[in-house]
């Protein structure tokens, strides 16, 4: 950009304008970039990306599922996949290929590791949100520790819900997008049915 074409900015213009459309390029070529933003933008983020963000760089007549459709086609054989998860689309590594890359990072079994009791209150949580310290007392019927709770939050697997209606108006607790991606669910719809024991049956 040159210093004349900077000083004919307006002053109140904080950055140059993204060129959504290409209307300069040929068809496939406009396409191809457009795929290749998409690719861009979902390489750089470590969580999924929403359709309407994805929207953001590429033209208004454009149709986001059919380029990342495009995307995917483009995938096949290759060790990672483009997925839908948590609302968004996001890359990542195709599950046979799970012990190579623990191997080359030595991660051995500790990234997805859950003790029982934590994989119980991530559960609880999971159906009962939003759910307080005593709403997860009466599903164990005992105290769910804060550092439990603790270590859900640092791992990004939980947050703070609305406060709680009873006495006190305590803090509850709900899942995150972290949670949804790490159980590769779309949305708390996916959760698996409970069954519900029924009294008298085995």
């Amino acid at each position: 950009m040159t210093v004349a074409t900077r000083k004919r900015k307006p002053a109140n213009e904080g950055e140059a304008i993204f060129d959504r459309e290409l209307d300069d390029l040929p068809q496939e070529l406009r396409w191809r970039e457009w795929m290749g933003r998409i690719e861009a933008v979902l390489f750089a983020s470590a969580s999924p990306v929403s359709r309407e963000d994805l929207a953001r760089v590429v033209g208004q007549g454009a149709s986001v599922e059919i380029l990342i459709e495009d995307i995917q086609a483009e995938l096949v054989g290759r060790p990672y996949e483009l997925a839908q998860v948590a609302g968004g689309w996001m890359f990542r590594t195709k599950t046979q290929f799970a012990d190579a890359i623990k191997a080359a990072a030595d991660l051995g079994e500790q990234s997805l590791a859950f003790t029982e009791m934590e994989m119980g209150v991530l559960c609880a949580i999971a159906y009962h949100q939003p759910i307080d310290r005593a709403g997860l007392k009466d599903v164990f019927g005992k105290e769910v520790s804060r550092d439990l709770l603790a270590r859900l939050r640092y791992r990004d697997l939980i947050a703070s819900g609305p406060r709680s209606p009873r006495p006190g108006a305590p803090h509850t607790f709900v899942t995150t997008e972290t949670f949804l991606a790490t159980f590769d669910l779309q949305s708390l719809r996916d959760l698996p049915e409970l069954e519900i024991a029924r009294p008298g049956s085995t």
